[in-house]
């Protein structure tokens, strides 16, 4: 039987990339890689490892989304507003940096 890490971020956190610097907001998760090899192998350089949970992350500030490892994530406690252009549709704001999911994901 596979072992699963427990994810240490949930849909909603606002997270900094360690290597890149970008703020990002959390959408759903993965318990483990489930993109293909290929991708890993031109995406992926710093070869994080697959048997831990992989996050679906939009970017502060742009249109598109990312695929992240959790070793190449931590919480960001920046409070300024997130912009992205699928924030109303997948959350909704709380307040001071906090986001309710507004879908159930996996």
């Amino acid at each position: 039987m596979a072992q699963f890490h427990k994810a240490r971020f949930a849909p909603g956190t606002v997270v900094r990339h360690r290597r890149f610097g970008y703020r990002g907001l959390i959408y759903d998760v993965d318990a483990v890689y489930s993109q293909s090899p290929e991708w890993y192998d031109i995406m992926a350089s710093s070869h994080p490892p697959k048997d831990r949970p992989w996050y679906h992350v939009l970017v502060d500030g742009e249109t598109h989304t990312t695929y992240v490892a959790e070793d190449n994530l931590e919480v960001c406690s920046e409070t300024e507003a997130f912009d992205h252009p699928l924030l109303s549709r997948l959350f909704v704001a709380q307040g001071s940096g906090d986001f309710a999911s507004r879908h159930i994901v996996n």
